[in-house]
């Protein structure tokens, strides 16, 4: 990632309602315990509680609860003595001495080990510690700020998470929403993102509009800001100068873009399609055409479960054209050739293919038994989706 980290950006309800609450909370030494999914910045809100309170010239120290081992995490926060275990060759400072008159982001709190929560729990209400192998006790004036993207009322009702230090936590809750639940502020970060990105890259890459806005609005964004802010980098870093493009996007962006669109909307652009660069050496285009075809046929037979009416009405083919190709590709088998496999299992079954491995009968038998096909004449079944395909 380049240096630049963003701060917060929208002018959604949701994020005005976020920083009304910072602005409250800021000028007081309430803990606070902030709470949503990955991404969505809430390291970025404990940065602005700190830098408004009145703390802002002290410490701000930060510690990823779920990133440091179990048996080194309490001498991360509480600090150790020389000697107090293997390859404690000196004493050492821990994080709440560290954060003294500052605050303490303790972030991913909700993969606090049980034993580490009680001691935890005991500085809460103390403001005292003793540092592993110590036996003095030390003061400290901190404010907490936690966040965790787990639901720690029910690891709470799990018996993972404390109850005593959960409601100690959750003094006041703040919870930032996901991306999705404000997409209206995505223009406002995609403008700020690429604004920054250029200025650190020395690029010029203009801020999408049209489709391509319509495409990154569509989108659900799972890994939240972060997820957009890494897309902008990316494209400000391999696109350099210039619009960006429906092509320039994750396939995962730009196909639910292609599934959102309403079924009336016309024909698909030239954008609905893989864009491909021809190599020097050029390439076999009757082996990419087909195995393109082959892709979506195959996705609209998994999308109706097998069914050839609706998957050859989702693919705008009659079905017989869908059956055609199926049958080209070996996956429908012709009565004939059906009757002869079932004919040579029978005999394979009563010991005809006396002198065949086991795995050559198998085989006959696995032909027979898993074709398409079923050799009735039922004019009723062969109408149906569901019937084997009669061919002689």
């Amino acid at each position: 990632m380049l240096a630049y980290r963003s701060s917060l950006v929208g002018e959604s309800l949701a994020i005005q309602n976020i920083l009304n609450t910072i602005e409250k909370v800021a000028q007081t030494d309430s803990t606070v315990l902030i709470t949503g999914e990955s991404g969505t910045g809430k390291e970025l809100v404990a940065r602005a509680i700190h830098e408004r309170s009145t703390r802002k010239d002290k410490p701000l120290v930060v510690i990823n609860c779920g990133a440091i081992p179990a048996e080194l995490l309490e001498a991360e926060l509480f600090g150790h003595m020389k000697g107090a275990f293997t390859g404690a060759t000196q004493n050492r400072v821990g994080r709440f001495e560290m954060a003294q008159g500052g605050t303490l982001f303790l972030d991913e709190v909700g993969e606090l080990p049980l034993q580490l929560q009680v001691k935890l729990l005991r500085v809460l209400q103390t403001r005292q510690f003793e540092p592993v192998g110590s036996s003095k006790t030390v003061e400290v004036d901190v404010r907490i700020v936690a966040a965790t993207n787990r639901d720690l009322e029910a690891a709470v009702q799990q018996k993972e998470f404390r109850d005593d230090l959960y409601y100690r936590l959750n003094v006041i809750p703040m919870r930032v929403p996901a991306l999705r639940e404000r997409k209206s502020d995505i223009p406002m970060l995609i403008s700020h993102f690429l604004q920054q990105f250029n200025q650190l890259t020395g690029h010029a890459v203009e801020a999408p509009a049209g489709e391509i806005m319509e495409a990154l609005m569509v989108y659900d964004w799972p890994g939240n800001v972060r997820e957009l802010e890494n897309l902008m980098e990316r494209l400000v870093i391999l696109k350099g100068h210039g619009t960006v493009d429906l092509g320039d996007l994750p396939h995962r962006v730009f196909q639910k873009f292609v599934e959102a669109r309403p079924a009336a909307a016309g024909a698909v652009s030239d954008w609905d399609y893989p864009r491909m660069a021809l190599p020097e050496k050029g390439l076999d285009l009757k082996a990419i055409v087909d195995a393109f075809e082959n892709h979506l046929v195959d996705q609209a037979l998994a999308r109706t479960q097998g069914n050839k009416n609706r998957a050859s009405e989702l693919l705008q083919m009659n079905r017989t054209t869908l059956v055609e190709k199926l049958r080209k590709r070996g996956m429908i088998i012709p009565v004939g050739k059906k009757t002869t496999l079932m004919a040579q299992a029978a005999q394979a079954a009563a010991g005809a293919y006396a002198g065949a491995t086991p795995a050559e009968v198998g085989s006959v038998m696995a032909q027979a038994s898993d074709s398409d096909l079923s050799i009735h004449a039922d004019t009723e079944a062969a109408r149906s989706d569901r019937a084997p395909e009669v061919t002689n």
